[in-house]
């Protein structure tokens, strides 16, 4: 570890806090300093290397190429490290953060999440709604819970169940839904002007979407299904979003077929994280409890 000596390790932070955030006000907003003092800091940095690392840009900071190729391995011993010093400080063995896509955390999780606190009350979990796949490393990220054709580069995955989707509307629509081609009498509750998920499923009944009607657009999976509980039309639902409040009848699936995407639900950690308690704890609770909705969706 002679290369160390060469470099603080404060400054190896300030270079990965800027190189991953892309701006000196985000990096020092991050680590608790004041914009002088980082920009301070890693021009010391840069001077004791003797050479720069970033491009300066108005619109921020950009590494370059050698520092770029670098970031994957800093940003990981950086986590690392923060991991080690939190279990040195016994603050972070009970802590569990876990980055989940928001329709599946409001609609399947937040309903489960109190048999995981109750059966586990010294285990504090932090939930951090987001769509977009993070870097786990980087955002302090112990797992994720993603809807993706792959878990993507970099993690450990399990996949948990595949995605499919089907149509669900009120029960005043259903009664008038007989077979797959009364779907084009009625409007069809739009999350996007792509029709997400309906080329699948009525390619399976031998169908295009050609001819469906159009119906209104809301860009939240959540409003829709809404939408579709009060009646505005016929919205094809993921199996996970609706497959509960049909079981409660909230919505109706006028059509047993439910069609698989492409799509899938992975746990995902990265190797440092994978081995802390906690993470084994809620992995193992939430395989369990994903095969008891299939169970349930099934029956």
């Amino acid at each position: 570890m002679r290369h160390l000596n060469a470099l603080p390790l404060s400054a190896l932070r300030v270079i990965e806090a800027a190189a991953r955030l892309g701006s000196l006000a985000a990096a020092a907003e991050e680590m608790g300093v004041t914009t002088g003092a980082l920009s301070q800091r890693l021009r010391k940095a840069e001077e004791a290397l003797g050479r720069p690392l970033f491009l300066r840009r108005p619109d921020g900071l950009i590494p370059t190429d050698g520092l770029a190729a670098l970031m994957p391995r800093l940003t990981h011993h950086m986590a690392g490290l923060d991991a080690a010093t939190g279990a040195l400080l016994g603050r972070e063995g009970n802590v569990l953060t876990l980055s989940v896509a928001p329709l599946l955390a409001s609609r399947w999780l937040i309903w489960r999440l109190h048999r995981f606190t109750d059966a586990n009350p010294d285990i504090a979990l932090r939930l951090d709604p987001v769509s977009r796949m993070v870097d786990l490393d980087a955002a302090g990220v112990d797992a994720g819970l993603r809807v993706a054709r792959n878990p993507g580069a970099g993690v450990d995955a399990l996949k948990l169940l595949d995605q499919r989707v089907f149509p669900v509307c009120s029960a005043a629509l259903a009664a008038e839904i007989h077979d797959a081609t009364d779907l084009f009498h009625h409007p069809v509750i739009r999350e996007s002007d792509a029709l997400a998920g309906w080329k699948e499923w009525l390619g399976a009944q031998g169908l295009s979407c050609q001819g469906l009607r159009p119906g209104p657009t809301y860009r939240d999976g959540a409003i829709c299904l809404d939408a579709a509980m009060m009646g505005q039309g016929v919205f094809m639902a993921w199996e996970a979003l609706a497959a509960d409040a049909v079981v409660r009848g909230t919505v109706v699936a006028p059509l047993p077929q439910r069609v698989p995407t492409g799509l899938a639900y992975w746990f995902v950690t990265t190797r440092l994280s994978a081995r802390k308690p906690a993470v084994r704890v809620f992995r193992d609770w939430l395989v369990g409890e994903m095969d008891a909705s299939r169970a349930t969706w099934a029956g």
